[in-house]
């Protein structure tokens, strides 16, 4: 799959995958623009196949995530 042969943007792809993943999954975008939340609201209109869906898994697999979700302060608060 080439993201670009896609007739999306590229964050309705990104939604479409979340909605995809799990029923219980509801992403929550935000944004103060009008013209973006109609872009993310075609998310829904966006039909990937299962062959798209392991194109991007693979690729997102490859990513390498460094450091930590919260600076250390900020971690201690989390979960109380």
């Amino acid at each position: 799959m080439n993201l670009y042969s896609i007739n999306s943007t590229e964050s309705e792809v990104v939604f479409a995958w979340l909605l995809g993943k799990k029923p219980w999954i509801v992403p929550i975008p935000g944004t103060t623009r009008r013209d973006r939340l109609d872009e993310n609201l075609g998310a829904a209109e966006v039909q990937l196949s299962e062959s798209d869906v392991a194109t991007l898994e693979e690729a997102l697999s490859k990513v390498r995530i460094e450091g930590a979700r919260y600076p250390e302060f900020h971690q201690k608060l989390v979960g109380r």
